[in-house]
């Protein structure tokens, strides 16, 4: 099994099924592409059907879109166990997920996920204040709900949070306040032992895209 990403400092969606596979400790290998380097279209040609990344390559196909690999990896390998088992947990989990994955793009367009920069705060629109107040409304909700659990979105770890792993690293990033309750969240995701690897991989990369370094 091998996926294929982009730049860790700056591709968000690739950080996603890696964080799942990751944290739940699957044998899978890497291969990287550089995010609009000349030869990008070409190193994507042979296994991205779609030219994106991320890329699941197992038994002999391609799998494309960070949601639909999170969902091929929790039904072939996690035996279900990458969404939470109460299925109105569930059906909110997937919920969230599908609202990450389709929206908030002021937030993502003043706000690239960039894992090298220094913390400090920047100037945000409305639109971005918006998706942020949403963003910190959801988790929130979350986090009531299952006060006495182990910290995560939905108690056990998902793939719910590995989708708003991303957003974690941008509110670090672009010091963003939060309630205290998501302000503990946030830590508990940035010290995860996989984030922390693939953080360490992207601070030793050396490659820089100047769109996303705000």
């Amino acid at each position: 099994m091998k996926i294929i990403l982009g730049n860790k400092n700056y591709s968000s969606w690739s950080l996603r099924p890696w964080l799942l596979m990751q944290h739940f400790g699957l044998d899978f290998s890497e291969q990287h592409i550089s995010l609009f380097a000349d030869d990008m279209h070409q190193q994507m040609q042979l296994h991205c059907p779609n030219y994106k990344v991320p890329v699941l390559v197992d038994a002999g196909i391609s799998i494309w879109d960070s949601l639909a690999i999170c969902e091929y990896i929790n039904e072939q390998y996690l035996a279900d166990k990458g969404w939470p088992q109460n299925p109105l947990q569930r059906a909110t989990a997937r919920s969230m997920c599908s609202e990450m994955h389709s929206g908030f793009f002021a937030l993502r367009e003043e706000m690239p996920m960039n894992c090298r920069r220094e913390a400090a705060s920047i100037t945000l629109s409305s639109a971005a204040q918006a998706d942020i107040d949403r963003i910190v409304e959801l988790i929130s909700q979350c986090l009531a709900a299952n006060a006495e659990e182990d910290g995560f979105l939905f108690s056990e770890f998902s793939i719910a949070d590995a989708f708003y792993m991303p957003i974690v690293s941008r509110l670090h990033s672009y010091n963003i306040e939060t309630p205290q309750p998501v302000a503990s969240y946030l830590q508990k995701m940035l010290s995860l032992p996989a984030f922390q690897l693939w953080l360490s991989a992207a601070k030793a990369e050396t490659q820089v895209i100047e769109v996303a370094e705000v």
